[in-house]
């Protein structure tokens, strides 16, 4: 099982693979909207924001996700490392149920270049 500190690698990651993206998923990764990532083997949930084309975490808190972010995100901390490394296709998971995803339509239509 991975742990916290794993995951939260795994985030900074996803947040650098951003940053060096280009055309539809640069594009895509420009957004500005809140955050969220709910483990939920860990029980414990990442926000932050999605700006610039970057994730910037800002807590780690317990639990779900508090407030509602603009875009959520829940799976379990092996499913988040293993997508970022590669391992775990985005879309195979969400079809699946392994992943979870919720964000506004239009945000759902810009988000699909990342996954």
């Amino acid at each position: 099982m991975a742990t916290i500190e794993e995951c939260r690698a795994a985030l900074d990651q996803l947040s650098d693979n951003l940053a060096r993206a280009d055309g539809d998923v640069r594009g895509a990764a420009a957004l500005d909207r809140s955050l969220s990532c709910h483990l939920t083997d860990l029980d414990t949930t990442f926000t932050g924001r999605l700006q610039a084309g970057r994730i910037e975490v800002r807590s780690t808190v317990p639990g779900p996700p508090r407030e509602k972010a603009d875009i959520r995100l829940a799976m379990t901390g092996d499913d988040l490392v293993a997508m970022v490394a590669g391992r775990l296709n985005f879309a195979k998971a969400w079809a699946a149920g392994r992943i979870r995803l919720e964000a506004g339509f239009r945000d759902l239509l810009r988000l699909r270049a990342l996954l």
